[in-house]
């Protein structure tokens, strides 16, 4: 469980960037639009991370914990509510429901929690 909460929570931080990297594809230039566009990935990255963060620290931070648990149901509400007005593929929906619902179910799980506590 671990490993699959590590690998997700890489997965969301890899989408981001790819997010973000394809901004230039679909907006030829710096607008509003393109910077809220932009503001997802970074949104994505930011929840990776905090994902990796609570895998590693949660044990001993509850607010840590309750803040990714948030952060994790969010994201996958936005990311149906995008699915749905955007008329993604079914790939996307899977690739993208797959890696934030993912993280959230996991992030709920105490065994895919390190056991380890802060600086040990």
């Amino acid at each position: 469980m671990r490993r699959a909460y590590f690998v997700l929570s890489v997965g969301i931080i890899a989408l981001g960037v790819v997010h973000i990297a394809s901004t230039p594809r679909f907006f030829s230039e710096l607008t509003s639009p393109a910077i809220w566009f932009a503001s997802g990935g970074l949104t994505m990255i930011l929840t990776g991370a905090l994902n990796l963060l609570r895998q590693t620290y949660g044990q001993g931070a509850r607010g840590l914990r309750v803040i990714c648990t948030a952060a994790n149901a969010v994201l996958t509400a936005f990311a149906l509510l995008a699915a749905y007005v955007s008329g993604a593929s079914a790939l996307e929906v899977v690739v993208v429901l797959g890696l934030v619902g993912g993280a959230f179910v996991l992030s709920l799980l105490p065994s895919a929690q390190r056991n380890s506590t802060p600086g040990t």
